[in-house]
C-alpha cells in the first residue's frame, strides 16, 4: 500500500500533474502500473481518511502540561515508530514544522499503513503527504521538502 501512496504522490501530487479524482480511472491506471486491486483500495481509503482527519478535533493520547502537549505512545505505536522516528517527530514539533494536530495526523496515517517494517525515510514521506494535504501548511511542506531532498552527507560542521 505504501508503494501505491508513493507512486501517487510522486506522479500526481509532487510533480504538480493534474490530480485525477475519478476512482475508477485512477484504479485502472494503478492496475496497469502493476498494483493489486485490494492494495489500491486500501491506499485510496488511506487518502480519504487523511482528508477526513482535517475535520476532527479528537486527539486520543494527548496530555497538556502548561501550554505544551506531551504525546504518550501506545505499545502498537512504539512497535511501528521506533525511537528514531519518535525523536524525529519531536524534532519536527520543536522546529515548528508540525503542531500537535499535524503530529496526530501523521501518527494516525502511519498506523493505518499496514506494514511491519517502517523506517525514518518512510516517516518523512508520510509527514510530507500530511503537510501537503493540510491547508495553511505550505511553508511547513516546503521546509519538509528541503529536509528530505537537501540532506547533507556526512557530519555537519
Amino acid at each position: 500500500m505504501f508503494d501505491i501512496l508513493m507512486y501517487l504522490f510522486e506522479n500526481y501530487i509532487h510533480s504538480e500533474a493534474e490530480v485525477m479524482v475519478d476512482h475508477d480511472v485512477l484504479t485502472d491506471e494503478l492496475t496497469r502500473a502493476g498494483f493489486h486491486q485490494d492494495e489500491i483500495y486500501k491506499a485510496l481509503a488511506w487518502l480519504e481518511k487523511l482528508a477526513a482527519l482535517q475535520d476532527t478535533e479528537t486527539y486520543p493520547y494527548l496530555t497538556r502540561v502548561g501550554n505544551r502537549s506531551v504525546r504518550i505512545y501506545t505499545a502498537e505505536e512504539n512497535q511501528i515508530l521506533d525511537v528514531e522516528c519518535r525523536g524525529f517527530l519531536m524534532f519536527l514539533e520543536q522546529v515548528n514544522l508540525l503542531d500537535f494536530t499535524t503530529r496526530e495526523m501523521v501518527i494516525d496515517r502511519v498506523m493505518e499503513l499496514d506494514t511491519k517494517f517502517f523506517s525514518i525515510d518512510d516517516l518523512k514521506w508520510v509527514v510530507l503527504m500530511v503537510l501537503f494535504n493540510v491547508p495553511g501548511k505550505e511553508t511547513a511542506y516546503s521546509q519538509m521538502e528541503d529536509l528530505i531532498f537537501d540532506e547533507q552527507d556526512g557530519p555537519l560542521h
